[in-house]
């Protein structure tokens, strides 16, 4: 029969539902879930799972793993082996990387340094530029989760701000295009004028008065219009304000939204505290959009739940508004950030697994993956809560080594993290010899 490993009399959390049971895993599959007892099986390997919940491994929509080019900072290496201890199993990863993936040659290269190095499930979008329309024509649409689009301020040369060009992409898409909206000419404005008051480089406080509410609104409001106009599957990647919820209607499934666990976290407020860590882009921004995100997991506006993880050296992050990176790491602790919402009250745990696991794998027609259901692949995360835990430097597994949540407590932490029927996180142990596969699409 293979190799056996059953999780036995954990709160199995899928589907909308939560209940006791146990799973069987057989090689790479989930075999049977069990609601009674279970059958006597002296050959295989057992997990205890009492005291845990069991849910589907998470699928990351938005990280940025910096290889290639920019591996001084990460790695797919490093950054899925953090992945491997938060409970994410799959991920996929954003183009603009050095070289950019923005032709099937990069792509191509991206696909063969994960299949050595990646220890957990992977995929790469596809980045649109002005003129590179015959290659999002070319991509095989079953190894590409979607399109990633720059519509307002991007890194290096990806920012698609003709209008004849993204007429033609909105009109010709196969795929899901996934925006980034935020409008480049409100934002160099506001900089501008801040620089006036505040000097070369103000101070990091000011970063969601340039990168503001208005510069997100207006280029969401053109990304949804061009989606309605020409019926393209648009999914619009770290949604900051309360205003741009508006432009969603609750379960639309053509036209969605992402949030992502900085902007979940984190308020204005918190600069003053953690300075340049929260700097990324869009902006963390006020308190009320922050309380308006989170009431959005639970209404239908927000469809899925990301990290828009994006790793730099600290070094880096030195300076304000002009000087100091913007994005952070995230990855490792993004699940125990959403279950610490569930013990907020802002969610119930069924919903983190429908954002985090079911809606990415429906949004983007993932094969085999998402659900815990007999015979789909064995990506599975159990998690604890228990005694708090702190966040400290000694367990950040991101190759920048810092956390915006360092000094922060869990009550939740991930015991165990299964890829493709391997157990790849075992309370802090990890399988280093265990390697993702190639996410299916479609």
């Amino acid at each position: 029969m293979g190799n056996k490993t059953i999780i036995r009399n954990v709160k199995i959390v899928n589907e909308g539902l939560s209940q006791r049971g146990s799973i069987l895993i057989v090689n790479d599959r989930i075999k049977d879930i069990f609601k009674g007892e279970v059958p006597d099986m002296q050959d295989a390997m057992i997990v205890e799972g009492d005291g845990c919940v069991a849910m589907p491994g998470i699928i990351d929509d938005h990280v940025h793993f910096r290889e290639p080019g920019l591996t001084h900072k990460a790695d797919i290496e490093s950054e899925s082996r953090a992945a491997a201890y938060g409970g994410v199993t799959s991920f996929f990863d954003m183009p603009n990387t050095s070289p950019q993936t923005t032709t099937l040659e990069t792509l191509e290269q991206k696909r063969e340094m994960a299949s050595k190095t990646s220890h957990v499930n992977y995929a790469f979008f596809i980045g649109a530029t002005n003129d590179n329309l015959d290659v999002l024509r070319a991509v095989d649409e079953h190894r590409v989760p979607g399109i990633k689009l720059f519509m307002g301020s991007s890194t290096g040369n990806m920012l698609v701000d003709r209008r004849a060009a993204l007429e033609q992409i909105f009109s010709s898409a196969r795929l899901p295009i996934m925006t980034h909206c935020e409008d480049t000419a409100i934002i160099n404005q506001n900089m501008q004028k801040v620089k006036e008051r505040y000097g070369e480089d103000p101070d990091v406080t000011h970063h969601p008065e340039i990168r503001s509410a208005e510069a997100c609104y207006e280029s969401t409001l053109m990304a949804v219009e061009l989606a309605r106009r020409y019926d393209a599957r648009l999914h619009v990647a770290h949604l900051t304000t309360a205003r741009e919820l508006e432009l969603f209607t609750p379960n639309d499934h053509n036209i969605t939204a992402e949030a992502v666990i900085a902007h979940l976290m984190f308020c204005d407020e918190d600069y003053k505290r953690l300075g340049t860590a929260i700097k990324c882009n869009p902006a963390v921004k006020s308190s009320a959009d922050r309380d308006m995100l989170r009431q959005a997991l639970t209404d239908g506006r927000i469809a899925t739940v990301g990290t828009d993880h994006a790793p730099h050296l600290w070094s880096e992050k030195q300076g304000g508004c002009a000087r100091a990176a913007s994005g952070m790491p995230m990855i490792q602790f993004s699940l125990v950030s959403m279950l610490e919402l569930v013990d907020k009250g802002v969610l119930g745990i069924e919903r983190v697994a429908e954002l985090m696991c079911h809606a990415p794998a429906r949004l983007f027609e993932v094969r085999e993956r998402g659900f815990l259901r007999p015979g789909m692949k064995a990506d599975i995360v159990i998690a604890r809560r228990g005694e708090p835990w702190k966040v400290t430097k000694d367990i950040i597994q991101s190759k920048c080594g810092w956390s915006p949540l360092e000094g922060h407590e869990f009550s939740w932490r991930v015991e165990h993290t299964f890829c493709n029927g391997r157990h790849i996180y075992n309370k802090g142990v990890f399988c280093s010899d265990c390697k993702g596969e190639e996410l299916l699409f479609r």
